[in-house]
């Protein structure tokens, strides 16, 4: 059996607590379970936010050396990694006061220039993109099948080589947006005239995409984080919006990345996100997962305080 576990964001005494409860002692360097088929999938973003990144990634990494783990990058990992890797022009990630303060906690624990965050960004650079398991799939932020075919033809097992890390910081290649997609989930333009304004009062232009939702008719339904949706255009999508959401017979595909709040609920019957916002304040969520099975379930999902 397999236990998804989303966004962590440096708060390691929610991971400990989650590990607990489901059964996962610390023995010999690592946590690991009673039961040796016991497996735990990570879907990314391990730091940033909460206090204890490094104890975060010291369980994290323990883990998956004693095999009782294995972890897709989320898009935090690999800011952090354009963030700590310069080419001749600079830094590949700003080192702009935004993106600072959104790094801030792990700078603290891992300043910038040190042996020991140069080694915790080599350690991130070997994380895939994607992984398949049990009849399951699981990316942070969005599995669009052709993308991430064409990540598969390009990658090692969806892990990019040092020249592709470069490139995916690079909008000018192609791979930026395949990597964005993944990692970040999908936007969509809208249409000539119309803008939303988000949280922080900026007019915005674009629109993250529930990529899952097949059922989606109109640019209000397919929208997420929209404070206002009343701002949004209420009429229908265009056709290449229309027929391209996760297909409602695809393998069951776990994401986090969406920071979502309330009752956990299934986005379709094959897709979940598990990302409850714990790194500011929601409870770490997880999902037992059993090979074979090809329908989810909320009566599989755990959530640890």
């Amino acid at each position: 059996m397999y236990d998804v576990i989303p966004d962590i964001h440096g708060q390691a005494g929610k991971l400990k607590t989650a590990l607990s409860n489901l059964g996962y002692v610390e023995r010999n360097g690592a946590w690991r379970h009673s039961d040796p088929t016991r497996h735990v999938i990570y879907l990314g973003d391990f730091i940033d936010r909460g206090p204890d990144n490094r104890e975060v990634l010291r369980i994290v990494r323990g883990m998956i050396d004693a095999g009782t783990a294995s972890a897709v990058m989320g898009n935090h990992e690999l800011n952090a990694i354009h963030f700590h890797t310069r080419d001749e022009n600079g830094p590949l990630r700003d080192h702009s006061e935004k993106n600072i303060a959104q790094h801030a906690s792990f700078l603290k624990e891992f300043p910038l220039g040190s042996a020991e965050a140069g080694e915790a960004i080599a350690w991130m650079r070997t994380l895939p993109l994607f992984f398949e398991f049990g009849g399951f799939r699981a990316v942070h932020a969005c599995w669009h099948e052709a993308g991430i075919q064409e990540l598969k033809a390009l990658t090692r097992n969806g892990v990019m080589s040092e020249g592709q890390l470069i490139k995916a910081a690079d909008k000018r290649h192609a791979l930026f947006d395949l990597v964005e997609n993944a990692l970040k989930g999908p936007e969509l333009q809208l249409p000539d005239g119309f803008f939303f304004v988000d949280k922080g009062g900026h007019e915005r232009r674009e629109v993250r995409r529930k990529w899952w939702d097949g059922r989606a008719v109109s640019w209000r339904d397919i929208a997420i984080s929209v404070p206002n949706p009343g701002q949004l255009p209420d009429h229908e999508l265009p056709d290449d919006v229309l027929t391209s959401a996760y297909p409602s017979d695809a393998a069951p595909v776990f994401f986090g990345h969406y920071w979502m709040t309330g009752s956990p609920l299934l986005q379709a019957e094959n897709a979940l996100c598990l990302d409850y916002s714990a790194g500011l304040g929601g409870p770490l969520v997880s999902y037992e997962a059993h090979p074979g099975r090809s329908s989810l379930s909320l009566n599989h999902l755990k959530v640890h305080g």
